[in-house]
């Protein structure tokens, strides 16, 4: 294991006074021997000592520099970080007391001392006076200093963005920008065209990454990186805001086919998903953007992912480039590191510097551990100063309602829960609990994975008491494909409308599906993937958004609310979260919060799950007529393209099999169990379809 420069120069220290202890006893026995030719001569002084002038009651040459250096032990060095608590100052922690430290603190002018923090901070002024004098005192003193790109952030001079004029945007797009947009887009330009604009979900950042891309329009060709199912999207977009650009001119890039377009020079934009964009670095390389566009950046946490390397390759030439995400980094500091080197590829060092500095990194036996967070304000201030603009809802449209969070605990006795599950569920919390840390992701996946057995029943029960409740539109998101076949399966007993959009619905299909659930009164619910379509898609007309699930991104769960409650809205939204004890939500629900203070901490995240009120399912049917079917589909082609809604509802067919799994105590409740399971079953055709979906 690898030692720092502390350990290192502790250990050296250490070393020079186990030498000097045993110089100094040797020292004392000769003064301690009496000459043995003059015994009335008294002791002999040593020859170190005589020959420095020793006198008993003597003052030492510098006795103000002895003081200081006597309070430091030689067998300790004080160590100590410098960090940014503000644009304007800075804050030194020492690992403990040191008095020639602190006399240094007191002379610098803009001493402050913090009464809560107990600790001393300064203007940035004054940094390089400060760490001079503190030199003076190693080896005994050493202050770790604040990175050269810090420094070079806060004294890099910048554009002031209320001096940026927006008359180079293509008026079309320049008179739909709200004036909140308009800042964003001055931000951007301010930036010289690198930036990342970090706005809540639904504010618009499509037509802000496009306003400052018309902006540098004699920078292009344009390339514009995005989701798969919002490729469609985004040339609709540039076809209404830009309509100076033909759309011959724009190239959607899905396969080797389309190489010549992209080639071609008459070609202005491509756009091209992250997967194909890995695929094809070369071509893209060739094409030699001016402009690049990323949209949900997040997408890029990891430095070792194909398409993250493409992309710094394709950006390589100089290329601005401009990233888009309402939420940055999903869970932790980590995440950030790719996104910020590909705006600033040679400004931040490399990744273990940066993990070491703000991701609390650590070296383990299995390679270095950047999943914990440390100087997190300074992070914050970087990340503001230099490379994002955020604002959230609440500050900017004024008029949009808030979100109000729900937590539901769902009935114990609905849940599916045999002796063996139970004993199963109960092992596998033990299990994650008792995994070490690099291990306890997996662990969780597969905790996760069977508790989505368990809730089926009681999330079936609660959509159907919330249908007979409400008549107005709502969401759900889950993730397994079972969860979702059985809310598909509950809205088809029930003769509900509605929408599935899972990770095989055709993008062409996706657009369709969501004018149905915007448009049509009678679609009253939209069964969503909230991987596949957690983001990218407009659903306003719903007043509430269930969460059947969980996921371990808060990001994730913050942006699927975010379908919902963005701007076009009117009315107050609410995001419910059906929660059950006993399973994986009792370690991933405190587990969010814990991520998402971590987030707030950078400012990438104003949301918190701690004031969520708590309410209970009730339960008033008996849980049989709710269990999760088998099933089989017949016919494929009875159902609307993208959705397991029936063009023809198909005839019941009642099943001896089915009834002889609903055994009771006696002959009366085994009848009406078995009439129950019946109803359930009647249209069981439909799980089939949605099993062959590749979540």
């Amino acid at each position: 294991m690898a030692c720092t420069k502390e350990e290192i120069e502790r250990k050296r220290l250490a070393a020079l006074q186990k030498r000097q202890e045993k110089l100094n006893n040797q020292q004392c026995l000769r003064m301690n021997t009496f000459s043995p030719i003059n015994s009335s001569a008294g002791p002999v002084k040593s020859s170190a000592a005589s020959s420095i002038g020793f006198h008993p009651y003597g003052k030492p040459e510098n006795s103000k520099s002895f003081a200081e250096n006597a309070s430091i032990p030689s067998t300790k060095v004080v160590t100590g970080t410098v960090y940014l608590i503000s644009e304007d100052r800075f804050e030194v922690n020492p690992s403990e007391f040191s008095a020639p430290l602190i006399n240094i603190f007191k002379t610098i002018p803009s001493k402050t001392y913090d009464i809560n923090s107990k600790l001393w901070n300064f203007s940035i002024k004054d940094y390089q006076e400060l760490m001079l004098k503190v030199s003076s005192l190693a080896p005994h003193v050493v202050l770790g200093p604040l990175p050269s790109y810090v420094l070079k952030i806060l004294n890099e001079p910048v554009i002031d963005p209320n001096t940026v004029d927006l008359s180079p945007i293509e008026k079309t797009l320049r008179n739909k920008l709200m004036p909140f947009q308009e800042d964003g887009v001055r931000f951007g330009i301010a930036r010289q065209g690198h930036c990342m604009i970090a706005d809540d979900m639904g504010l618009g950042k499509t037509y802000q990454a496009l306003a400052i891309a018309s902006y540098y329009r004699h920078n292009w060709p344009l390339l514009i990186v995005t989701t798969s199912s919002m490729r469609g999207t985004w040339q609709n977009t540039i076809h209404e805001v830009l309509p100076s650009v033909p759309m011959m001119n724009i190239v959607t890039l899905t396969s080797s086919k389309d190489s010549e377009f992209v080639a071609d020079r008459q070609t202005e934009i491509v756009i091209v998903s992250y997967k194909i964009a890995g695929m094809h670095t070369e071509l893209l390389k060739d094409k030699k953007f001016g402009m690049i566009i990323v949209d949900e950046s997040h997408n890029l946490k990891s430095h070792k992912a194909r398409c993250t390397q493409a992309l710094a390759r394709v950006a390589a030439g100089g290329a601005r480039l401009v990233l888009l995400s309402g939420t940055p980094a999903l869970s932790r500091p980590a995440e950030l590191y790719t996104q910020l080197a590909l705006i600033a590829p040679r400004l931040l060092g490399s990744f273990t510097e940066y993990g070491k500095r703000y991701c609390g990194g650590k070296q383990t036996n299995f390679g270095w551990d950047m999943t914990g967070q440390s100087n997190l304000t300074e992070l914050q201030i970087i990340l503001q100063k230099r490379f994002l603009i955020r604002r959230t809802k609440e500050k900017v449209l004024t008029d949009l309602e808030k979100k109000t969070r729900e937590s539901v605990l769902l009935d114990h006795s609905l849940l599916q829960f045999t002796k063996e599950k139970a004993q199963g569920l109960s092992q596998m919390a033990k299990a994650f609990e008792n995994t070490r840390s690099s291990d306890k992701h997996a662990a969780l996946i597969t905790y996760f994975s069977k508790s989505a057995e368990v809730k089926i029943p009681a999330i079936c029960k609660y959509i159907k008491q919330l249908l007979k409740e409400t008549t107005s539109k709502f969401l759900v998101f889950a993730h397994h494909r079972n969860m979702i076949d059985a809310i598909c399966y509950t809205l088809d007993e029930t003769s509900t409308h509605y929408i599935c959009i899972v990770g095989s619905t055709p993008t062409n299909t996706r657009a369709e599906l969501v004018e149905t659930f915007q448009h049509v009164e009678s679609c009253r619910c939209a069964v969503l993937s909230v991987t596949a379509a957690g983001s990218g898609l407009t659903l306003t007309r719903a007043d509430l958004v269930l969460f059947a699930e969980l996921h371990w991104n808060p990001g994730m769960l913050t942006q699927a609310e975010s379908r919902a409650h963005r701007l076009g809205r009117s009315g107050a939204v609410c995001a419910r979260y059906l929660l059950a004890r006993g399973t994986a939500d009792d370690f991933m629900w405190p587990m969010l919060q814990d991520k998402l203070d971590v987030l707030n901490n950078v400012g990438l995240s104003g949301e918190t799950f701690e004031n969520t009120t708590l309410t209970r399912q009730e339960s008033k049917t008996s849980m049989t007529q709710y269990l999760s079917p088998k099933s089989s589909y017949k016919n494929k082609n009875d159902y609307i393209p993208g959705t397991n809604i029936r063009k023809v509802p198909l005839q019941s067919e009642a099943s001896k099999s089915q009834n002889t799994s609903c055994l009771e105590e006696n002959t009366q409740e085994k009848m009406q169990t078995s009439c129950e399971m019946d109803f359930f079953l009647e249209h069981d055709d439909d799980d089939d379809l949605l099993a062959n979906l590749d979540l």
